[in-house]
């Protein structure tokens, strides 16, 4: 039986862990204040983000999170954003991947559902 990858949500704001395994930026913005030696990344992954109209509907308005989440995935049948979503998913299958995104509360981001579909596995439809 597989085991559940190692996912994990962090800020970019927080400082790296030795634990945190493989770092990746999931926002499409480049995070304001930090620099890219501060951010200890080993990618960033602009491309799986949010469309922008999304992200700026959403607000990160707690209510809208559910909505946030099948509009948000539905986005993710997109090419770019499936192969970026794959990219992902290999980098979880050989190790701990920690997603990091700018948002004050990382539960309710973009963050958060691709961890959800990582390690749940689950596919998105087209």
């Amino acid at each position: 039986m597989a085991t559940t990858p190692d996912v994990r949500v962090r800020r970019v704001y927080e400082q790296p862990d030795a634990a945190d395994g493989t770092r990746v930026l999931v926002d499409r913005i480049w995070p304001r204040g930090v620099s890219k030696e501060r951010a200890h990344l080993d990618e960033w992954c602009k491309e799986i983000a949010p469309s922008t109209e999304l992200r700026t509907w959403y607000a990160h308005i707690p209510d809208r999170f559910g909505a946030f989440e099948t509009q948000y995935t539905a986005e993710l049948a997109e090419p770019e954003r499936a192969a970026a979503l794959d990219r992902l998913r290999s980098i979880a299958e050989s190790g701990t991947l920690t997603l990091l995104t700018a948002t004050r509360d990382p539960e309710i981001s973009e963050a958060a559902v691709l961890a959800r579909l990582i390690r749940e596995r689950r596919e998105v439809a087209p």
